[in-house]
């Protein structure tokens, strides 16, 4: 079977106002998981991205030659237009400034936005779910044996859970534990498609590395 290794974008800049920009650690994750792949002697045959400018900048960090390729299905959820659709456009400052009320915010948002308990976003959950499958589909259509995507945790919680046929509230329970620049790796033949490893980080194990863990 082939491998598709999925890694989590470098953290960016929460509290800022452009998100989607690596921070400092961010870049020494992405160039540390980059590392340890090809210690292990893994090195991709096919490269695939989503359109963030965090998820391609995480790409580059990670040092592999190749030009990646792009795929919007692999973009995380839009958390700040949830956010907004929820609250009718009046996000309480605790949510959006308080990192605890935030990530707790996100966590009832997703269940709520899975339920279709509110209107107005720009992307239903169907949808999201439906692209999901067809970023899926389009990096497991190939003939490469070894699959590098780079993505984002609802993604990638998206893709576990749905690998693993859990009910879809588990999406969002993957979502929070997902480490940056952890590695999920999934195997795959066909139509067969299932989870090896889940939110590894092999390159945060020594007490000096250990210190680059982040989860946002």
């Amino acid at each position: 079977m082939a491998e598709m290794v999925v890694i989590r974008h470098g953290q960016a800049s929460f509290g800022q106002d452009n998100y989607d920009v690596l921070s400092d650690l961010g870049k020494r994750q992405s160039a540390a998981v980059g590392a340890v792949l090809r210690g292990l002697g893994w090195v991709p045959d096919r490269l695939v991205t989503g359109t963030l400018t965090r998820q391609k900048d995480t790409a580059l960090a990670m040092g592999f030659s190749q030009a990646p390729e792009e795929h919007p299905g692999f973009n995380e959820y839009d958390f700040h237009d949830l956010l907004h659709a929820r609250y009718d456009g009046q996000v309480p400052d605790l949510v959006q400034g308080d990192r605890k009320t935030h990530f707790r915010a996100l966590r009832e948002t997703i269940f709520e936005w899975q339920d279709g308990a509110f209107s107005g976003a720009a992307e239903t959950w169907d949808q999201f779910a439906a692209r999901v499958a067809a970023a899926r589909a389009f990096a497991t259509d190939t003939d490469a044996r070894r699959v590098l995507v780079i993505s984002s945790g609802g993604v990638i919680g998206q893709l576990t859970a749905t690998a693993l046929g859990a009910p879809r509230r588990q999406m969002m329970n993957l979502n929070l534990q997902i480490k940056n620049t952890s590695i999920t790796r999934f195997m795959f033949s066909g139509s067969n498609f299932s989870l090896a490893e889940f939110n590894a980080t092999p390159h945060f194990s020594d007490p000096e590395s250990v210190k680059l863990t982040s989860y946002s």
